[in-house]
């Protein structure tokens, strides 16, 4: 099981707000835990990376992004009132009465999102989905001049839901995707460490991924290091809710443990090491087939430099995208524990190359 530090870890980098191009704040929460066993570094572009030597194997990259998907601020009327756009794909409707956390210059700002009350609306108004634009942000303040002593425009914000405990060993946070994957791989990096094997492993918390059309931060980590063989860790959906078609999506369980992809830009060779090292372990996975692009780091890494053996490890998650994701604490502990064997698995001699 995971152990108390780790999970107190955990609570502190998904209540901290860092929605993407704006991840300062969680990367340095995830850099300060990673510094008490690893060599710890930063870029340019927001990606921390720490680094557990080995005994002489290749480079092996673990990713997992730190940001989240918030909004920005665009527009604050004569009133006060603050209008915004997405950073990251919402669905509007989950934003319709939510609290909202800026991060303002001077520190944090609070308000709500307000919309037209149903009273008031006109029959053909209340069937009508809400859109962003329909929405604005109330910080309590009587006009423009003092809205604009708290907040700018440009500035950034999320939905102010913390952390919640389940039963069952399962939690609610707004930040699950995907910080939940940068925690992953830091989990497994410190196990890695407690018994490192030959190969030189890499965690990263990526930045930029909710809005990295181009492949975000991973594509600038894999770039910068000679990495022979990456895991990335991202959120998938569970589909054990109602709703969920499975002949669509597959079966994937919260606390069915990790869910492997096969497919796509997966390389054969590391999905085979990760279920062969999972069987040996008798860690639960499900498979999840993917016929393109997965749209997480896996496709900004797979095609860097001379090509990295990638493959992609997630989490079930319910509720994506929403202020109250939830997941199995269960399946990031199985999680860690695959990814750190698998590191040790490799050495100097293992090919990559599909034959």
């Amino acid at each position: 099981m995971l152990s108390e530090s780790s999970v107190a870890f955990l609570k502190r980098l998904l209540d901290t707000p860092g929605p993407s191009g704006f991840e300062g704040a969680p990367a340095r929460v995830w850099r300060a835990e990673a510094a008490t066993f690893a060599s710890v570094k930063a870029d340019v572009v927001g990606n921390s990376l720490a680094t557990v030597e080995g005994s002489g194997g290749p480079t092996i990259l673990l990713a997992g992004h730190i940001d989240e998907i918030g909004v920005i601020v665009t527009y604050i009327d004569e009133n006060g009132y603050t209008y915004f756009e997405a950073i990251g794909g919402w669905d509007p409707q989950v934003l319709v009465g939510q609290r909202m956390r800026f991060l303002g210059r001077h520190g944090d700002v609070f308000g709500v999102i307000g919309k037209k009350p149903i009273h008031l609306m006109k029959p053909d108004e209340r069937e009508k989905a809400s859109k962003i634009t329909d929405l604005w942000v109330d910080i309590g303040v009587k006009n423009k001049a003092e809205a604009m002593e708290h907040l700018e425009i440009g500035d950034a914000g999320v939905i102010d839901a913390r952390v919640m405990e389940m039963p069952n060993n399962r939690i609610v946070s707004r930040a699950i995707d995907d910080r939940i994957g940068a925690f992953v791989v830091l989990e497994a990096l410190r196990r890695y460490a407690e018994k490192p094997g030959a190969a030189r492993v890499i965690a990263a918390a990526t930045a930029q991924e909710e809005i990295g059309y181009a492949g975000g931060g991973a594509r600038v980590a894999a770039q910068q290091l000679d990495a022979k063989m990456a895991i990335a860790v991202d959120v998938t959906f569970a589909t054990d809710h109602p709703g969920v078609e499975k002949k669509e999506l597959g079966e994937h369980n919260v606390g069915g443990g990790p869910v492997l992809t096969r497919g796509s830009i997966v390389h054969p060779v590391v999905f085979r090491l990760l279920a062969d090292t999972a069987r040996k372990l008798e860690i639960p996975y499900s498979v999840h087939a993917a016929g393109r692009f997965t749209s997480t780091d896996a496709d900004g890494i797979h095609l860097t430099r001379d090509g990295v053996a990638t493959a992609l490890l997630s989490i079930p998650n319910r509720y994506m995208h929403s202020p109250n994701e939830l997941v199995s604490l269960d399946d990031l502990d199985r999680a860690a524990e695959l990814i750190a064997e698998v590191c040790r698995a490799v050495t100097a001699d293992t090919d990559f190359t599909a034959r």
